[in-house]
């Protein structure tokens, strides 16, 4: 215990950090995921390029690699920004890629006729998604995106390496005061339990509320 009581506030630092990069990336994931489902579902063949394109890039990208492009790639185009910023935007854009292919799946399984019969009363491709089918789709992929965000949640520790305060990153500076890596180690694992259980419960209510029963 001598290591978390002694260095709570470190600790504590590095626990809320990942917290806000979670949070932070997870909306931004969101958004993305659905904006590129929305573009991989689209009547408008570029739409679908677009999509796809996003798709096929960031997800057969390293993260660590993306991380290096964003953080170390945008400063040369003239793009300043705090790190745990650019942190936020290489965690959130990899991940609305998984996002948008759990969204297009939970589309996939809304049977056509439900888009047919909203496009026969006359609604547009926008109110037909919005409306009828992101709805149902929705029910479907609860599951499925709480386990994105908890993988999100975990991969938040590759910003350590790029002068992100974050959970993991605390390590460092414990070993250089000589506690014990193992110990050290541990309460890092609870707090990232904190952290993923939590994401776990949120989404385990939601499907019991909303979830498709089974």
């Amino acid at each position: 215990m001598d290591v978390l009581t002694e260095n709570f506030s470190l600790y504590g630092k590095g626990f809320l950090s990942t917290l806000e990069l979670t949070v932070y990336a997870s909306i931004l994931a969101m958004v993305l995921g659905f904006v590129m489902a929305s573009c991989r579902v689209a009547p408008v063949g570029s739409f679908r390029a677009i999509g796809t394109v996003w798709v096929m890039v960031l997800r057969n990208t390293p993260l660590t690699l993306l991380f290096f492009a964003v953080l170390l790639g945008l400063p040369r185009f003239g793009l300043v920004l705090p790190f745990k910023v650019f942190a936020v935007i290489a965690l959130g854009c990899y991940t609305s890629a998984f996002i948008c292919e759990v969204l297009r799946s939970g589309i996939n399984t809304v049977p056509t006729g439900q888009g047919e019969a909203a496009r026969s009363l006359g609604m547009t491709f926008g109110q037909t998604l919005g409306n009828v089918v992101l709805p149902q789709a929705f029910r479907s992929v609860i599951p499925p995106i709480g386990s994105t965000l908890i993988a999100l949640a975990k991969n938040s520790a590759i910003a350590g390496a790029f002068s992100v305060t974050e959970l993991l990153g605390t390590y460092k500076t414990l070993n250089e005061l000589g506690y014990s890596i193992i110990w050290t180690f541990v309460w890092i694992a609870v707090g990232y339990l904190i952290i993923t259980l939590s994401i776990s419960a949120v989404f385990n209510v939601m499907e019991k509320r909303w979830g498709v029963g089974r």
